[in-house]
């Protein structure tokens, strides 16, 4: 089995293990987690790509490269505000939960009285 073959195969299970993760935990801290994950999936994929034609004897390919390291700028961009929503969210709330929150507060709608 060759080294691309065995690349590719990481890049599917760690994006796979991404999107299971985004599915099925409800919580925001994991989900913002399982997205980095899943985003490295596609990134080790992209360098796959690159890599192939390289292993053929071509020089590798510098569009997937370029994409990648564009795309890794912009995931650590989206993380930082991702997790800084997140904490404004727990400061209004005092909980980072997403249903925890919205059930606790139920605002002015609330037949309460």
């Amino acid at each position: 089995m060759s080294e691309t073959i065995v690349f590719g195969l990481c890049a599917a299970v760690v994006a796979g293990l991404g999107l299971y993760g985004a599915i099925v935990n409800p919580q925001p801290l994991r989900k913002i987690l399982a997205f980095n994950l899943l985003g490295s999936g596609v990134f080790l994929f992209f360098g796959v790509v690159a890599r192939r034609g390289a292993a053929a004897g071509f020089p590798g390919d510098p569009i997937p490269q370029a994409l990648v390291i564009t795309g890794v700028v912009v995931a650590f961009s989206a993380t930082a505000l991702a997790l800084a929503l997140l904490l404004r969210y727990f400061d209004a709330t005092g909980s980072a939960s997403l249903r925890d929150g919205a059930a606790s507060n139920a605002g002015p709608e609330s037949t309460d009285a």
